[in-house]
């Protein structure tokens, strides 16, 4: 899954890449515009946290003129003035301008590096709102950004993530040379697709992938989970033993009729269902009024 998001097959949208200070995403972030400008791809980089230099080391230099750089390092802020995009200047309309510059915005990828940044100086609901006018503005075919998790709060993390069609969250992986990925996709249809790789980045920003191999006693813990019985530590028994099942089994249920009770009270009888009123002296009734009697 993670390679067909990397090579574009997924339609557009919002992808974030969610690392942790345990691992860095900005390795699989640069596969992800080499990829983009292999295929001919307009890539805008907002560049906060890295330089132009170190962003361009190990990309395919016969497509970087296809990269724009928008500098936004080593000033993000705006306090020298150095920096000719900052943080305060990450708008939707601002955004537009500097993509519309291209020759085929249409197909243009943003690149945010990175949200984090972006979030701390900024309301996370103002932010949600920019990304998704840009996802709907048709200028930017893909808008793909980092996001360091473990600098914000759980619930801003998950409007984000909620907010993203596809959302790879990196971590290491203990005494191995790879790390693993957990790509989350969310198709049109409203499928959730889920799926663990390993992955390798190399020198030239370049991205392999491989299955994530069976952890042996894996399957056997599972099986076991899956085995054990919820009643064991119960102070009462829910089973029946089999002499309690036949003594249940002859037990005759009170809503039940035997066919000898069904025939003994369908068996019609001579005066039975009749009630017999013979009037005495003592009635007094007028049909004229038949509340007569009564003391009203």
């Amino acid at each position: 899954m993670l390679l067909n998001v990397l090579q574009g097959k997924e339609a557009g949208g919002l992808i974030i890449i969610q690392d942790t200070v345990k691992y860095s995403g900005r390795g699989i972030l640069k596969c992800f515009i080499n990829a983009a400008l292999k295929r001919d791809e307009d890539v805008h980089v907002l560049g906060f946290e890295t330089s132009e230099e170190e962003l361009h080391a190990g990309l395919d230099s016969s497509c970087v003129q296809k990269l724009h750089f928008h500098k936004g390092f080593p000033d993000p802020l705006g306090w020298t003035g150095k920096s000719l995009f900052t943080v305060e200047t990450f708008t939707t309309q601002e955004i537009i301008r500097v993509v519309k510059e291209t020759q085929d915005p249409r197909s243009s990828v943003l690149i945010i590096d990175s949200l984090s940044l972006v979030l701390r100086h900024h309301d996370p609901v103002v932010i949600c709102k920019r990304l998704h006018e840009l996802k709907k503005g048709g200028v930017i075919k893909t808008i793909i950004g980092l996001l360091h998790s473990d600098l914000h709060s759980q619930g801003i993390v998950s409007i984000l993530c909620h907010l993203a069609s596809t959302v790879i969250s990196v971590a290491s992986v203990n005494n191995e040379r790879h790390a693993v990925a957990k790509t989350t996709r969310s198709t049109k249809s409203g499928k959730v697709l889920q799926e663990e790789e390993y992955f390798n980045v190399s020198e030239d920003a370049t991205l392999s992938v491989q299955a994530r191999p069976h952890q042996p006693g894996h399957a056997q813990k599972e099986l076991d989970v899956a085995e054990a019985d919820p009643t064991s530590n119960l102070t009462f028994n829910l089973r029946l033993s089999e002499e309690e099942k036949k003594a249940k089994e002859k037990v005759a249920l009170p809503f039940v009729f035997s066919q000898e009770k069904k025939s003994a009270l369908l068996r019609p009888s001579p005066g039975s269902g009749r009630i017999m009123y013979e009037p005495d002296a003592n009635d007094d009734f007028d049909e004229e009024d038949p509340d007569d009697d009564l003391d009203v």
